[in-house]
């Protein structure tokens, strides 16, 4: 919230007038702006261009939904009570958000028109999007490649990645078509764990493979001075990239997640004198 105080006559037009016709001072005016300042907000049509990619490569995924979802960026964002609205010139439609900030996203025709914005009351660096393609009935803490790479082609086609960077060779311009991030091995493409990760392994069939260290938290080497242009900023512990550029595993395939709460207790010592 901001108040703008309405500035007074200049002094010397009030000493060029006559003592006689002077006006008193006028009272300084109070405007409240109810807008957030430096909001977080995507484009429209590019969010329904993310829409209609999951249509049209819905076999990647068959079974899922689209949602998308909102996630913190700062370890004091509040994520409670986000509202989001789609605003154009001369239209405004607001779009509900569930608890753990999902939502669809209402076409409308006149804001595709006017080229909306997808606005939350929240600052711009204070939260990243992501598409969130889920196919149902999936073992607990899994999840099937072929819906990450659905969400991978979606993320990039509606725009989602929350901030650009030369530093970041994935949304350069010569790396940030949806074809050329997510079939790419050098895309990139981060998703997000609901918990701290120990570790992500992959299985299909008899095939089984343990993600290496370098395809968890970002990688592993994210600077200071790189971190403010990385959708993972403060989540680096709930990182991890999948090889959905790999044609080699199948849509199918499942990836698990064991969590640091979960991750086996390192073997203590034995007592001195213990055979």
């Amino acid at each position: 919230m901001m108040a703008l105080a309405a500035v007074p006559a200049h002094a010397q037009e009030a000493q060029a007038a006559p003592e006689s016709t002077a006006q008193p001072a006028t009272k300084p005016q109070t405007v409240t702006v109810t807008s957030t300042r430096d909001p977080v907000d995507k484009s429209y049509r590019k969010m329904i261009r993310g829409m209609e990619r999951f249509e049209r490569e819905h076999a990647l995924a068959p079974q899922a939904t689209l949602r998308f979802r909102l996630l913190p960026r700062l370890p004091t964002v509040d994520m409670r009570g986000i509202t989001l609205k789609v605003v154009g010139d001369r239209i405004t439609v607001p779009v509900p958000v569930a608890e753990d900030n999902g939502f669809t996203l209402p076409r409308n025709e006149q804001a595709l028109r006017e080229d909306a914005a997808v606005i939350a009351n929240r600052k711009t660096t204070s939260m990243t999007w992501r598409a969130q393609v889920v196919t149902p009935g999936l073992p607990p803490d899994t999840r099937r490649l072929g819906d990450l790479r659905l969400e991978c082609l979606v993320g990039v086609e509606a725009g989602l990645v929350s901030n650009s960077s030369p530093l970041f060779g994935w949304i350069s311009s010569a790396l940030n078509s949806p074809e050329q991030v997510c079939n790419s091995a050098d895309g990139n493409f981060l998703f997000f764990t609901e918990r701290p990760l120990f570790s992500v392994t992959l299985r299909a069939g008899a095939r089984t493979e343990v993600l290496p260290f370098r395809m968890l938290y970002a990688g592993g080497e994210q600077t200071r001075d790189e971190l403010q242009y990385c959708d993972c900023q403060v989540m680096l512990d709930r990182t991890y990239y999948a090889p959905i550029w790999d044609r080699s595993w199948p849509d199918d395939a499942l990836v698990s997640f064991e969590y640091m709460e979960d991750a086996p207790a390192p073997a203590s010592a034995p007592a001195e004198g213990t055979p």
